[in-house]
Order: C-alpha cells, then sequence, then structure tokens
C-alpha cells in the first residue's frame, strides 16, 4: 500500500514539473511573437528617422550656402 502512494506522489511531482515546462515554453513563444513585429517596427522608425535627418542637414547646409 506505501509503494502506490510513492508512485503518485512521484508522479505528481512530474505532473508539476511538466506543467511548469509547457507554461515556460507557451510564455517564451509569446514574448518571441511580440517582439518580432515590434522589431520591424521599430527598424522602419529609425530608417525613417534616418531619412528625415538626411534632408534636415542638407537643408541646413545649402541654406548656409554649401554645396551638394
Amino acid at each position: 500500500m506505501a509503494e502506490p502512494t510513492k508512485n503518485s506522489g512521484q508522479s505528481q511531482g512530474d505532473v508539476v514539473k511538466g506543467d511548469l515546462s509547457t507554461i515556460l515554453v507557451g510564455v517564451g513563444n509569446l514574448i518571441d511573437s511580440t517582439i518580432d513585429p515590434l522589431s520591424k517596427i521599430v527598424v522602419q522608425a529609425l530608417d525613417s528617422l534616418t531619412l528625415v535627418a538626411k534632408q534636415i542637414l542638407e537643408g541646413v547646409n545649402s541654406s548656409l550656402g554649401g554645396k551638394k
């Protein structure tokens, strides 16, 4: 009778470990799927800012009499 009790306690611990690993994998996938589109948005925003900064600097340079 003591043997089945010991096994059920061990299997319950395995279930908790399995559930925790499943949760961690799910959280990792969620974070990964969230960061990927955000990183693309950040890259596009930085590209746009680079173009705007270049145009501003060219405008300042031309207004100060610089040659292009």
